[in-house]
């Protein structure tokens, strides 16, 4: 079994992430999140909202509608150019990404005249032709152009259509940013890799605007910022890279993009784009609807319109690379060394034997002490080795054991996840003795 069948196993073994509708067979790349996962997830976008928001002075927030008027997709370019080479098999009729095709991707392909087959069933494949990417559905009653509308493909657009507003209602002076974290869709032809791609997914994004002439300062300023971030919680930094995009790559409105790619299993994949946007989507958006959309600068007395940098991320491949990164064996032990930070469960509570009352009682106790102030976990079943080993699979950092020792001088045993070592503390001294581990 390789490293991304283990985590897949794990994850719904454990609750952590699942295949959403299974009973009915499910729908194509979409996931739901079990109570770990969620617990994981939130903490993923709670540390990118506290790095990115609460500590800054130069990033306010937003939570923009996942449905925005038409003409917001036409500004952007998505409808005209949002789109992926589709190819199909007449035979079988699965549907392929023409460029993956072409690089390779599923492998040596039989051709036929020089022309390739289907990877599946050597069927003969349609001409390639255009597909847009974006889900499409209806505002009212009636199902006609008049009504028709999109769920988002990201979350940018709502920043910048705010962008005005925002400036107005803040008094903020350029540089400053606008932060958002919400769901977006897309019908990706070729979705897989478990969390990777998939259909509906959720982007942490940034939309950071400068002065021209200042923004590849701040580019560079930004991709320093976010690869640290990663490491900072956890990941290797041999699992990390920085690729910039050719020219022949670039989307339509960037001047410069990297990637903060992430060594998965299956290899070098996209983690986060961090992106030069120029000035297009704001100067799309005011010419599309009419509205000045440029800043003024009082203290050179000038007006522009600001150039964006956009850090990128999407909290489900972050959450998917913490949880591979963090993947251990240790003999017959299965580990996920999470930063404590990022882990579902802070700590695991558990009597040493279920059936004695005074033993239940006290853990109990501490238990209910604790619970105000970490997520705690409560556990009496089977032996202690057991449930020391299940806490390590969902990456809980410190287990508590309330033995009989505990009831005569008020000490427990706390357990250490990554080298099991055990140490003796005053029950008084826990909330103490576990928020100074957290902040350390």
């Amino acid at each position: 079994m390789d490293l991304m069948e283990k985590i897949v196993s794990l994850c719904k073994r454990r609750g952590f992430i699942f295949p959403a509708s299974e009973i009915y067979g499910g729908v194509g790349s979409i996931y739901d999140y079990g109570h770990y996962g969620v617990l994981l997830k939130n903490n993923v976008k709670s540390l990118w909202w506290e790095e990115n928001v609460l500590r800054r002075d130069d990033i306010v927030g937003l939570d923009s509608a996942v449905l925005l008027h038409p003409k917001v997709w036409e500004a952007s370019g998505h409808v005209s150019s949002f789109t992926d080479p589709l190819i199909e098999c007449k035979s079988c009729n699965q549907r392929f990404r023409a460029d993956h095709l072409k690089e390779g991707k599923f492998g040596e392909v039989k051709t036929i005249d020089g022309k390739p087959r289907c990877p599946s069933c050597s069927g003969e494949l349609t001409e390639e032709k255009k597909f847009n990417l974006m889900f499409k559905t209806h505002i009212g009653p009636t199902e006609d152009t008049a009504s028709l509308i999109y769920l988002r493909p990201e979350t940018a657009q709502g920043i910048f259509i705010d962008f005005k507003t925002i400036l107005s209602a803040y008094s903020k002076k350029i540089p400053f940013g606008i932060a958002q974290i919400g769901k977006a869709f897309r019908n990706e032809i070729t979705p897989g890799n478990f969390t990777f791609r998939t259909r509906e997914f959720e982007q942490m994004e940034i939309e950071f605007f400068v002065e021209p002439g200042t923004d590849e300062k701040w580019h560079k300023y930004w991709l320093d910022q976010r690869i640290n971030w990663y490491q900072k919680y956890g990941i290797d930094k041999k699992h990390l890279k920085l690729r910039e995009h050719s020219k022949k790559e670039l989307s339509h409105y960037s001047k410069a993009t990297y990637d903060v790619e992430y060594l998965y299993s299956w290899g070098w994949g996209e983690l986060e784009g961090i992106a030069n946007r120029t000035n297009f989507d704001l100067s799309q958006h005011q010419k599309y609807s009419g509205r000045d959309l440029s800043y003024y600068d009082e203290e050179n007395k000038k007006s522009y319109i600001p150039y964006v940098i956009e850090p990128s991320a999407g909290s489900d491949r972050a959450t998917l690379a913490f949880l591979i990164d963090a993947y251990f064996e240790d003999g017959k032990r299965v580990v996920l060394k999470l930063h404590p930070k990022l882990a579902p469960i802070k700590l695991a509570v558990f009597p040493l034997v279920a059936n004695k009352h005074e033993l239940v009682d006290l853990a109990r106790k501490t238990y209910e002490m604790l619970k105000p102030h970490f997520t705690v976990s409560w556990d009496d079943r089977g032996n202690i080795g057991k449930r020391y080993y299940a806490q390590d699979e969902i990456g809980t950092p410190w287990c508590i054991t309330v033995d009989y020792d505990s009831l005569k001088d008020e000490t427990v045993t706390v357990r250490d996840r990554d080298s099991t070592k055990q140490e003796r503390i005053k029950i008084n001294r826990l909330i103490t003795y576990i928020s100074e581990k957290l902040s350390g």
